[in-house]
């Protein structure tokens, strides 16, 4: 991705053409003049790839960092975006920018893909090459249809470029419908992607990735026997990796969340961020745009040129501290993922006792922030988004198999990731419930700030009964099924006559 990410990446507007022009521009980029090289098919990928990264719709650029994680009981964002503090404290509706903004993401992202479908067969390459870009292409596709599904639900599937006006105007298909088209695309992605790239494409889509995916989608679901077959493709019995995968934990759990670690053994799937191109993130689609993300930036102290946008919760604090290590000591995740007052501890090298804490929280969000310099300042972070790590494999196949009535199955997936953490064996005998209790807990300490608890809760069931006793702000304006989902965004509204909104909007 290192070379991937300076190939020309497109507006939303794509090779769009007018049928009524009769001449073309041999200087301007047309539907006549491109998708006739290898390079044109780069060109769109790495188009439809930079969306995730966008970084007012991308679903890991800043806003959707800030909406995946926003909802969740171990995190608050303050007043200073109305748009996000609506959504944190579920006082959001049908116009609320930032889930208007994932929806348009998620569909700019859909159309790149299938305008490279669309077009492949009048390439100049192999038909082996087709076949890998065609089924990487899927993969882009099908991973902005899974979040469309956990986000919004039913919503329309386009599987092809609309060639006229009303082509966009699409009713929903049923959530079940969207869910199948994730399931097929990864399919056919995993069927054809690649095991490995050489060095120089590193980030894009693999068959791993494209696996565990699928699996992930299955479990969404609830589907616990497809899930696990899934899984059991990328790891044995132990949790150790199986070939010809070679994913695995890293030592240091930190490491994963460090620009020099990027693209390490832990990661399925990451979003490539660099501080090159232009220098203004927030600049759109053009040369003046950067290829970093202020994330960073958003969530520092003041002290150190940051927006202090989102805290962790008291909830989440306390729940990292529910289990010493073998040594007695913190477990080393919440060292790597707060910073609060434990003796010596520093953030951007400032005592952290010199740090404000303007709405008296206990700790601060030290994750994926570069919080071993001097400040974030006006900087561009580099430190990619870790969509899907191993460890998330390892649990979500322990899941799979505590809900099958597994549990001495699971016991080896779940002491993996105790295990990195110094923390002892679990015992033996656990039933299902106990164990399930156990999963829970890890993942809402293993993935804090990683977007995952909101989601993790609703198909849980537990997202009423976890936001109540919790000391999430705005914890009593959540109403149930409500805001499971986002509503349907009022210009979709406006401007799309066969669409219905949300349940309850």
């Amino acid at each position: 991705m290192k070379k991937y990410i300076y190939i020309l990446m497109f507006s939303s507007a794509l090779l769009a053409c007018d049928d009524e022009l009769e001449q073309v521009n041999p200087n301007v980029v047309t539907q006549e003049n491109f998708w006739k090289t290898e390079n044109d098919v780069l060109s769109g990928l790495a188009a439809t790839y930079k969306m995730f990264r966008h970084i007012d719709n991308g679903y890991w650029g800043v806003r959707g960092v800030e909406l995946t994680n926003g909802r969740g009981d171990d995190f608050f964002i303050r007043n200073d975006v109305k748009a996000l503090y609506e959504l944190s404290t579920f006082t959001n509706n049908p116009s609320t920018g930032t889930p208007s903004s994932m929806f348009t993401g998620a569909y700019t992202g859909i159309f790149r893909a299938n305008q490279i479908l669309d077009n492949i067969e009048t390439v100049e390459i192999s038909d082996a090459e087709k076949e890998a870009f065609i089924a990487e292409a899927k993969f882009l596709r099908g991973l902005n249809y899974f979040h469309l599904a956990i986000n919004f639900g039913a919503v329309p599937i386009f599987t092809t470029v609309p060639q006229t006006r009303e082509d966009y105007f699409v009713a929903q298909s049923p959530e079940e419908a969207v869910w199948e088209q994730v399931e097929n695309d990864f399919k056919a992605a995993a069927a054809a992607l690649p095991v490995t790239y050489p060095s120089e494409w590193v980030g894009r889509a693999t068959k791993g990735a494209a696996i565990g995916y699928l699996g992930k989608a299955y479990l969404y679901q609830e589907k616990w026997t497809e899930a696990e077959a899934q899984f059991a493709q990328l790891t044995g019995t132990t949790g150790a990796p199986k070939a010809p995968y070679n994913y695995d934990l890293l030592p240091n759990y930190e490491d994963n969340f460090v620009a020099g670690n990027d693209n390490n053994i832990e990661s399925l799937f990451e979003i490539q961020n660099q501080n090159v191109g232009g220098t203004n993130p927030w600049a759109g689609e053009n040369a003046d745009e950067s290829q970093g993300v202020t994330t960073a930036q958003e969530f520092a102290p003041t002290e150190v040129g940051g927006w202090f946008e989102a805290f962790p919760t008291e909830k989440i604090f306390n729940e990292f501290q529910k289990e010493k290590t073998v040594e007695d000591d913190f477990d080393p995740r919440m060292y790597a993922s707060l910073v609060w007052d434990y003796p010596g501890a520093e953030f951007y090298n400032i005592p952290y006792t010199e740090i404000s804490s303007p709405f008296g929280h206990s700790s601060r969000i030290r994750k994926y922030q570069n919080w071993r310099d001097d400040d974030e300042g006006i900087w561009i972070s580099e430190i990619n988004e870790k969509a899907l790590r191993f460890a998330d494999i390892l649990l979500m196949y322990a899941e799979a198999l505590t809900m099958q009535g597994r549990t001495t199955e699971a016991y080896p997936f779940v002491n993996r990731i105790r295990e990195r953490a110094n923390l002892a064996d679990l015992a033996a005998g656990m039933g299902q419930d106990a164990l399930m209790e156990e999963i829970r807990h890890q993942r809402m300490i293993e993935f804090f700030r990683e977007g995952f608890r909101f989601y993790d809760l609703k198909r849980w069931g537990l997202i009423g009964e976890e936001i109540e006793n919790s000391d999430k702000v705005g914890k009593e304006f959540l109403t149930l099924p409500k805001h499971e989902y986002f509503p349907i965004p009022q210009g979709e509204m406006n401007t799309n006559p066969e669409i219905e909104q949300n349940p309850n909007w």
